[in-house]
């Protein structure tokens, strides 16, 4: 017989390998099976059919009818030449199988559904197995000092010991037990979880795993995508681990949100922003359009690197973001990378800034961000109706048509007076004439601008367009007064098919000379304010760095003479060969 087992649901497979365990190669009835995946699975009966029928329709199970009552069914596992591929229950998780998991689950949703419901199954996973390790853990340390089964139970319980705060039947095997009522389950789990967890209450309330499988095809999905992330216990996994994970699923669905307009940094550039900033530990960081908190996050793992974790756990994170359901993300990405020095707020940056002290905005040691680029609807009328407008904006309201100069002036005004700034923007902001010109040379005036890099062309997901990253420092060092470092990078790149790639030794190249500034033929250069007003304030990198090769021409009589020579040449050795040849 025929089998067809490529659609059939994890969850069933697992329950076919508990049945021909259980009666090999005998016969039995509906009864003896249903009593055996309730004691196994706790499988209801109308499960248990749903089970029986899909492996039949598979070619997993005979039928026959009861010679003594023809409307019984008698059942016999077809015992598979091949079994089927399953993970061991619970193995011990490791990057390289964390990532296999994501990628089965990448190619299980495709683009039918919405990835960031892998985000959250992997998010809920990952709390629900952290909490019963705790919860073990605890009760360990109870039981040791002699306290009753009854009162240690009850005790590691409380919120108090666990990160997120659970109730037994929210775990993930509990809801796991009931596969047909799995999405109800999962959203009313992610209700009480929410009211459970009022900080995180915004991560759960974007997602409605009921609605979500209001058809079979999204139903069977959910199911499968539940079924793979249970083959692994993320109990002792490490928290880098996890965070990759996470960062990994971002990463792969990029080209395709980025059609939609969401935007997702690649990390190789915050890395370059991060290393250019250099934070130190006990120092605050602000991003102001934070999307899923990746700079904050390579921030916090740059400062874990180069000074140890209990240093990089005295940083003061703080992101807004105008998307409450990126928010969300940004929220779970921090969790599963275990950093709780951070703050993330939601709300429109430009007009209702969150992050505020006395009356005025919050002021950091170091302001970070990839806002969005050529941003409209943010002209002098709208910014004037926002918060704090004369303060944040001294240099000017930029055009309707695009707010980089809004976004970087907020960016500069949140800065204390000795930080610095660092933001990835449209080369256009730049070079544009009109009233971005106007804001760029009242800050040259001040003389903040430390630093302009051209970055490769494909980079970015949204756009095959270069970028630019300005550097801004309210303390530039006297040696640097009046001067501005120009660094051309666009060649610095690793070839991709669809993307270009920074590799280690440009972001090293690129730090290097940034921290040095100085000048390298055909790759930087330090301007002064005049040779600025001369080019009409324009601060692109490539107005003043030509990184081509130039075209050495020689003169034409010269060549002529080497023509000459060569036909020369060319004679005497003719001539040698035919008098070679006389002699045969």
């Amino acid at each position: 017989m025929k089998r067809n087992t490529k659609d059939l649901q994890e969850w069933i497979k697992k329950r076919y390998y508990s049945i021909r365990e259980k009666f090999k190669n005998d016969s039995f009835k509906f009864d003896d099976v249903s009593n055996a995946l309730f004691n196994l699975y706790k499988d209801s009966p109308e499960q248990t059919k749903l089970i029986l029928s899909e492996l039949k329709r598979a070619g997993l199970l005979e039928t026959t009818k009861n010679p003594e009552d023809r409307r019984e069914s008698i059942y016999q596992v077809v015992d598979i030449l091949e079994p089927l591929p399953l993970f061991e229950e619970h193995s011990k998780l490791s990057k390289d199988h964390l990532t296999n998991i994501l990628k089965t689950a990448a190619d299980i949703i495709r683009t039918r559904v919405d990835y960031t419901f892998i985000l959250l199954l992997l998010f809920y996973k990952a709390l629900s197995d952290k909490w019963k390790d705790e919860y073990e853990t605890v009760k360990e340390e109870l039981t040791k000092k002699g306290l009753k089964e009854k009162e240690v139970i009850k005790e590691a319980a409380q919120p108090c010991y666990h990160t997120f705060h659970f109730k037994n039947e929210l775990l993930w095997d509990e809801i796991r037990k009931e596969p047909l009522k799995l999405p109800e389950n999962l959203s009313k789990s992610l209700k009480e979880l929410a009211e459970l967890n009022p900080d995180y209450k915004d991560i759960f309330s974007h997602f409605d795993f009921h609605q979500f499988t209001s058809n079979q095809e999204n139903h069977i999905i959910l199911n499968n995508l539940f079924e793979l992330f249970s083959r692994y216990s993320f109990e002792k996994v490490e928290e880098d681990i996890l965070g990759d994970a996470y960062e990994w699923i971002l990463k792969y669905f990029a080209p395709t949100k980025a059609k939609e307009g969401e935007v997702y940094t690649p990390r190789e550039v915050i890395r370059l922003m991060i290393e250019i900033l250099d934070p130190k530990p006990g120092k605050w960081i602000y991003d102001p359009a934070c999307g899923s908190a990746g700079m904050l996050i390579v921030a916090y793992q740059y400062v874990k690197e180069k000074y140890g974790k209990d240093k990089s756990a005295t940083l003061f994170l703080y992101g807004q973001e105008y998307n409450s359901k990126t928010l969300a993300l940004a929220k779970m990405n921090a969790v599963l990378h275990r950093i709780t020095n951070i703050v993330l707020s939601t709300g429109d940056t430009l007009l209702f800034p969150k992050f505020k002290e006395k009356d005025s905005i919050k002021q950091f040691d170091y302001v970070i961000a990839n806002p969005p680029w050529n941003q409209d609807g943010y002209d002098e009328d709208t910014l004037q109706r926002g918060e704090y407008y004369n303060y944040r904006f001294p240099f000017g309201a930029p055009t309707k048509q695009s707010a980089d100069w809004a976004w970087i002036q907020h960016m500069i005004s949140s800065a204390n007076d000795k930080g610095r700034v660092a933001v990835v923007i449209d080369t256009g902001a730049v070079s544009r004439g009109g009233r971005e010109k106007e804001i760029r040379k009242k800050v040259l005036e001040k003389d903040i601008i430390e630093s302009v890099i051209l970055l490769p062309e494909k980079i970015f997901y949204n756009t095959g367009a270069p970028a630019v990253i300005l550097v801004f420092n309210k303390n530039k060092p006297k040696e640097n007064k009046e001067k501005i470092l120009l660094i051309n990078a666009s060649k610095e790149f690793i070839p991709g098919k669809a993307q270009n790639f920074l590799g280690k030794e440009h972001i090293e190249k690129i730090v290097k000379t940034y921290k040095e500034f100085k000048e390298i033929e055909k790759f930087s250069r330090i301007i002064n304010r005049k040779e600025i007003e001369e080019v009409d304030y324009n601060l692109s990198p490539s107005r003043f760095i030509s990184v081509f090769e130039e075209e050495n021409y020689r003169d034409i009589k010269e060549i002529k003479d080497e023509l000459r020579d060569l036909e020369k040449e060319r004679e005497e050795i003719e001539r040698r060969v035919n008098k070679i040849l006389d002699m045969f």
